[in-house]
């Protein structure tokens, strides 16, 4: 999303959230429970700090495995680990030092795609093959009204890269060879006025199997989730519950489970120290969208994830969120919200597995998530 979009109340919310978002935090305490409810019951994640090698904000996550991790940032910063986060290699993509990398993919320990979000020429997408020794740069917006906010992918060399409509249409992208992005967006429904994507923690598009995806919108009359079911060949829209029907409100993350259960969130940036129906959840695609239950920070929510599990069952449905305000589980979708104590200014988080999680924020700051086994034991194999 554009950071000053089509009016001033919308920059100085922006402004605000951003101010909130670095201000200063307290570490939590390692190895400490996220709630006391939550820990009696056994199901608390394990909160581990881990150092990044960088003091600039990291904004997007990206675990490959459980020992394979790569964030970004601002300042164009990417640190990567090989060792589930016991050492981090920091780094600065070369003519890229203003550039702002709010969205990663890793793929393995060598390969891994950098997006950064920006007016005109400033969204650009680079790949590493080599760990990050080198990036190439595959793509640079040329349009100076368009605003590349987040993407995700299908594989290692299938993705979709979402942008800020203009002039009423989104020109979203979309590589089939890992190489070269082609504009598709006449094949996306026409945008709203101000339509636009929020560049908070590179999940405001999530794909799940070989042909799904789902862009999350906001910044207009209806926040909206655009959906396809043949790999970006055809889209449709639906509209959701949450707070939306500003230039600082709607969906800023959405993630999906199966093809059927997925769960977005958002917010307003202009109450930041407010509570609202920011949570919703969907069992048909996306097509229909329920309320639940709102997150027990203030403001709006930045990032989720799912955390993997082999077994199927409620454990499938645990899901960590987060946002300037504070961050949270649930165990059941969204039905209940557990706080995370002591954490706050995470932007995005991810998770290789159940055990294997990570939240990215200001200052550089990763925390290692780990939640307990069925039988209340923490995995300790990885850091």
């Amino acid at each position: 999303m554009h950071s000053s979009l089509s009016g001033t109340a919308a920059a100085t919310a922006l402004a605000a959230a951003l101010a909130l978002a670095c201000s200063d935090a307290p570490s939590p305490t390692s190895e400490s429970p996220a709630s006391s409810e939550a820990a009696r019951a056994g199901g608390a994640p394990k909160i581990t700090s881990q150092r990044s090698g960088t003091v600039n904000r990291l904004q997007a996550v990206s675990p490959v495995s459980p020992h394979v991790v790569w964030a970004s940032g601002v300042g164009g910063t990417y640190t990567v680990t090989t060792d589930g986060g016991r050492t981090w290699r920091a780094g600065v993509v070369p003519g890229a030092e203003l550039l702002q990398f709010r969205d990663v993919e890793g793929v393995s320990a060598k390969v891994a795609y950098l997006l950064s979000a920006g007016v005109g020429e400033e969204s650009r997408i680079y790949k590493t093959t080599d760990g990050g020794d080198t990036w190439q740069l595959q793509f640079k917006n040329r349009d100076p009204s368009g605003f590349y906010d987040c993407f995700a992918f299908w594989s290692e060399d299938r993705g979709v890269v979402m942008s800020d409509a203009v002039d009423g249409r989104f020109p979203v992208r979309r590589t089939e060879n890992g190489r070269f992005w082609k504009d598709i967006g006449d094949r996306l429904p026409p945008a709203q006025a101000g339509e636009a994507a929020f560049a908070a923690s590179g999940t405001c598009v999530a794909t799940q199997g070989e042909q799904r995806a789902w862009i999350a919108t906001g910044a207009a009359p209806e926040a909206r989730i655009l959906a396809t079911t043949d790999g970006g060949d055809s889209w449709r829209s639906y509209g959701t519950p949450i707070v939306q029907g500003t230039p600082a409100s709607g969906i800023f993350t959405v993630a999906f489970r199966d093809e059927s259960h997925g769960i977005l969130a958002g917010g307003d940036l202009e109450a930041p120290d407010r509570r609202s129906k920011n949570v919703a959840v969907s069992s048909d695609g996306g097509k229909t969208w329920t309320l639940a239950a709102r997150t027990p920070f203030p403001g709006a929510a930045y990032g989720l994830s799912y955390v993997p599990s082999r077994n199927p069952g409620p454990l499938n449905k645990t899901v960590v969120i987060t946002g300037p305000g504070g961050a949270a589980w649930s165990p059941d979708e969204g039905e209940t919200w557990h706080r995370i104590r002591e954490v706050r200014d995470f932007w995005a988080v991810g998770f290789a597995n159940r055990h294997h999680g990570w939240l990215v924020g200001t200052e550089g700051r990763i925390l290692k998530v780990n939640f307990p086994r069925p039988d209340g034991t923490a995995d300790v194999s990885g850091f």
